[in-house]
């Protein structure tokens, strides 16, 4: 009997796809299901693989099912003699490391819901997530064990090589006991830690809706070497990085600690990595190195997500790695709803565009009264979720054959005396000069205009110019820009910078560029 790993094609994703055939991926039922049974327990066999690290400082770290499988269950021993019952909250804030993956898995495999919670954090960000989520038992490292304290958190456990050997006489397997419908994992969106983001509820079954993402929006397939840079503490690199390929039994790898994009190129060659999901920011680290070419890569397959990727880099990316880079799009609350479709042939991959709808999922692009926009009209992106429309707080458009365009948060619109202005669009012509390393552009307030455009840029390999050296290459690129879009896009103010605020998950971080914006406009005033 085929199974939908077996389909590759765009045309057989929309023939064959069914909410009832991804469950036939699972050994679960709804009665009985265990995210850590389906992502390790099933799939131990001989030294078969599981996770590959590459650790910052160029260590090495394999994992296999085995010890996976082993490690958490003895864990999970731990954790109900430690009298942690089915739901409590365990908090897991390690770097990827073994120490880390046997943390999750073992607090899922015990009926307990695991909150990830990225490793910088400090206590003010601890301390709301703490006071938000109450874990019975905070898992960390010895690093950050005093700043757990700090924040408020309670049986702070330091879990390393002595914990783990600490627990060599416990059982190495153990009995689950969840269905489907229990919590497992309860993951705050990406935010900064002076504001507590949401708290999104997965359950156990979730990994199952989330094979949608793995099969059209990464094109996961056995056989595969998969990796995933972003931190599992955040959506994509927990569930689409993590959770997803080895519930189909494929390795996957990841980054570990202060980002580097030459040791994650090595890493890509070493590993022989075939299929790659990224950040579009992580692209453009490896672009902007001008270390790529020093390597060489067996890639069949490439994704990103968080931000669209700008046209230079998505050039870049398929010359040096040989093959084009697919977008997926989606959000931490609704999932995966629009994608490329990785490793299908039969479907044209358009510059810029996000793809089609996946399987099963309807989305439309809306006008504010809720009319369907036209082929080309910008609106609002919106999914069809139980009957009722759901807002995706971002823009769009699709074009008559279906595919889909980001036109960018819905609050990056810049008007400027009355013209509507896309923030990403005007990134994109910035970023496609040959000095600009990074861009964030925002509405700066206008006494005249209303807002008008302004870029922040990291120029490549010069500090901040100043003088007539300055006004200089400001005009060079406002004459760039002019040439590409509309003349009344242009950055009319341009700064440089050495650092733009990120996301955790790595974007530019627009809101702040447009709080200090607003401060700086109300102090002049």
């Amino acid at each position: 009997m085929t199974s939908l790993v077996d389909f590759t094609s765009y045309a057989d994703a929309q023939t064959h796809y069914s909410k009832d055939r991804l469950w036939e991926l699972f050994d679960g039922t709804r009665e009985r299901f265990n995210i850590a049974h389906e992502c390790i327990d099933r799939h131990v066999k001989g030294d078969a693989v599981a996770l590959r690290v590459a650790h910052a400082d160029g260590r090495d770290e394999v994992m296999s099912f085995e010890e996976l499988s082993r490690r958490s269950s003895q864990i999970a021993h731990y954790l109900a003699g430690r009298g942690v019952a089915k739901g409590d909250r365990i908090a897991v804030m390690i770097e990827p490391s073994l120490a880390f993956y046997c943390a999750l898995f073992g607090v899922i495999k015990a009926g307990a819901v695991a909150v990830p919670m990225f490793s910088l954090f400090g206590p003010d960000g601890i301390r709301l997530r703490v006071g938000d989520c109450r874990p019975k038992i905070f898992f960390t490292n010895a690093e950050k064990a005093p700043e757990a304290i700090e924040g408020g958190a309670q049986n702070v456990t330091v879990v390393d090589d002595d914990f783990l050997s600490g627990l060599d006489a416990l059982p190495t397997r153990f009995n689950w006991d969840t269905a489907g419908s229990d919590l497992a994992v309860l993951q705050y969106t990406s935010g900064t830690t002076r504001a507590l983001p949401a708290a999104v509820q997965h359950s156990h079954q979730s990994i199952v809706t989330l094979m949608v993402a793995a099969l059209y929006a990464t094109g996961i397939r056995p056989g595969d070497r998969f990796f995933c840079p972003s931190s599992p503490a955040w959506g994509h690199g927990l569930w689409h990085g993590t959770l997803a390929p080895l519930a189909m039994g494929v390795s996957t790898g990841t980054f570990s600690g202060k980002f580097d994009p030459v040791r994650l190129l090595k890493a890509l060659q070493d590993f022989g990595i075939t299929n790659l999901t990224a950040a579009a920011t992580h692209y453009r680290m490896m672009r902007n190195s001008g270390q790529a070419e020093r390597f060489t890569y067996q890639f069949d397959k490439l994704s990103f997500t968080g931000e669209p990727i700008d046209s230079e880099t998505a050039a870049y990316v398929e010359r040096v790695f040989g093959t084009k880079v697919r977008s997926m799009y989606g959000t931490t609350e609704i999932g995966v709803i629009i994608a490329n479709y990785p490793g299908a042939d039969d479907l044209e991959v358009r510059d810029g565009a996000m793809g089609k709808a996946v399987p099963g999922v309807e989305v439309e692009v809306q006008r504010a009264d809720g009319s369907p926009a036209a082929p080309g009209e910008t609106g609002e992106l919106m999914v069809r979720k139980r009957g009722q429309w759901f807002p995706t707080k971002d823009l769009g458009r699709v074009d008559e054959d279906g595919y889909f365009y980001h036109g960018g948060r819905a609050d990056d619109v810049i008007i400027s005396a009355g013209w509507t202005i896309g923030a990403v669009e005007v990134e994109d012509a910035v970023l496609s000069h040959p000095a600009v390393a990074e861009c964030g552009v925002i509405g700066a307030p206008d006494p005249v205009r209303g807002l008008v455009v302004k870029a922040h840029i990291i120029l490549k390999h010069a500090a901040p110019p100043s003088g007539a050296e300055a006004d200089a290459l400001v005009q060079d690129i406002q004459d760039h820009v002019r040439a590409r879009l509309a003349r009344h896009e242009y950055p009319r103010q341009i700064v440089f910078v050495s650092e733009l605020p990120k996301t955790p998950a790595g974007k530019v971080n627009r809101k702040i560029l447009r709080d200090r914006e607003a401060a700086a406009f109300e102090t002049a005033e």
